[in-house]
């Protein structure tokens, strides 16, 4: 799998950039066939504190998931994105099974 990390306007660590990778690799014991992901980092010019954006598009055989999380840190914001999509492959290997 291919997983492609870009930040919008800024410049993002390593450190950050690890931790999207390894979240991400865990997508893989749901669904073993995840083609590729792009993830998308970006900061939102509110005054609010949770104005980190992670979008994160995983293309499934036949289909894509999406999700977009809006949180204090990328972090946070990359760990309730990567459920929600944890809960998709659940959704969409459940119809799957269902349409065999």
């Amino acid at each position: 799998m291919q997983w492609q990390v870009q930040s919008i306007h800024f410049d993002a660590d390593h450190k950050l950039i690890h931790f999207i990778e390894s979240r991400l690799g865990k997508l893989n014991q749901f669904h073993d066939r995840i083609i590729a992901g792009e993830v998308f980092l970006r900061l939102d010019k509110s005054d609010v504190n949770e104005n980190k954006i992670a979008e994160i598009k995983l293309s499934l055989p036949g289909r894509d998931l999406f999700a977009r999380k809006q949180c204090k840190t990328f972090e946070e914001a990359t760990d309730t994105a990567v459920e929600a999509l944890r809960r998709q492959i659940h959704k969409h290997k459940t119809r799957i099974g269902q349409a065999s």
